[in-house]
């Protein structure tokens, strides 16, 4: 539930698209991510398009992370288990916490639309050098399902009981 009397809070969120075969004007989930980003009203200034090897993707979420400006990191893609689906085990060997919640609520919700599919996914959520970081698959479906039914809410502080925005000048703690 959204507590309007609450006053909103803009983040600034970081979109990677991870994928050998997309491009700017192919990218169908980042763009989607990146207009309902901004009509929730965050910012989404960095936007990124990178192949699907380990290195790049430890690199890639190593300097975001590192990067003041951005609060939050979404990723789209590399997801599945192909060998070419390295985000989620590159991201995890640099986190400092997985969060096992976000998956196992993407999956439940997944559920109810693609039936038993749902465990090809590794869709998940760490932090990484205390920033947020969401790996979602890379169907257009499957982002818009983990940005309306879970991270529309997760990313808003005027959500209660609870949501990942208060947690963030406490994740040093």
């Amino acid at each position: 539930m959204i507590n309007e009397s609450i006053p909103f809070k803009q983040i600034n969120i970081s979109v990677i698209t991870i994928s050998d075969t997309r491009n700017k004007d192919t990218d169908k989930s980042g763009a989607y991510l990146i207009k309902a980003i901004k009509e929730k009203k965050h910012s989404c200034e960095d936007y990124e398009i990178i192949s699907d090897d380990p290195n790049n993707i430890i690199k890639t979420i190593k300097e975001k992370s590192l990067n003041k400006n951005i609060d939050v990191i979404i990723t789209t893609g590399g997801t599945g288990l192909t060998g070419r689906d390295n985000t989620v085990h590159s991201v995890k060997s640099i986190a400092e916490i997985e969060i096992p919640g976000f998956g196992e609520l993407f999956r439940q919700l997944s559920y109810q639309k693609i039936g038993t599919s749902t465990i090809q996914s590794l869709a998940s959520a760490f932090l990484v050098n205390k920033k947020y970081v969401f790996c979602l698959p890379g169907s257009v479906s499957a982002v818009r399902d983990a940005w309306n039914d879970i991270l529309f809410y997760q990313l808003d502080i005027r959500h209660k009981p609870c949501n990942f925005i208060e947690l963030i000048p406490r994740l040093d703690e």
